[in-house]
């Protein structure tokens, strides 16, 4: 999820009008609406010292307002957070092991993705029940969805392909 997409996500969480959070960031009361207007739509790109701000007035890390780094710890679990917010993923703890949980049932959840979800799952417990080797399983999730033969994906026709169909209906 882009920056902007982040902070009309919390704004309007907060209830926040675009002029409102303008204005509180230190925008002029005339300009307040159009400028977060211009970072929501991503044809700005807001500085850190403004992501700093509209963090504090939205009370959130400025790690959750940004794209984040999943390289690291911290961008790794705001990424988590994020898939939360879009797709209503729960996360629970038992013992010594803390699951994500995709439930298929909520509407939150686009129905292609918990799809997806189910034939990397099907790939993954194949892998541990030792029907394919790590070299197969690590095919299957790199060049995904070309390898998955659970599932019909669509795919796109090339140009060329694309072009003869064009010249047949001509």
């Amino acid at each position: 999820m882009a920056i902007g997409e982040r902070i009309r996500f919390f704004r309007n969480l907060r209830g926040m009008t675009q002029k409102k959070l303008g204005q509180a960031v230190g925008f002029s009361q005339k300009t307040a609406d159009i400028r977060m207007a211009q970072y929501e739509s991503g044809s700005r790109t807001p500085k850190d010292n403004l992501i700093t701000a509209l963090a504090r007035v939205l009370e959130v890390s400025p790690l959750a307002l940004q794209v984040p780094d999943i390289d690291s710890n911290l961008g790794f679990i705001h990424t988590l957070f994020a898939i939360e917010d879009l797709h209503g993923v729960k996360v629970e703890k038992n013992d010594y092991e803390v699951h994500l949980i995709f439930d298929g049932t909520k509407r939150t959840l686009d129905e292609s993705v918990f799809t997806m979800l189910s034939a990397w799952a099907e790939q993954a417990e194949k892998y541990r029940n030792g029907e394919i080797t790590k070299e197969q399983y690590d095919r299957w999730r790199y060049t995904f969805p070309a390898e998955d033969k659970s599932q019909r994906w669509a795919s796109v026709p090339s140009q060329e392909l694309s072009d003869l169909f064009v010249d047949a209906f001509k």
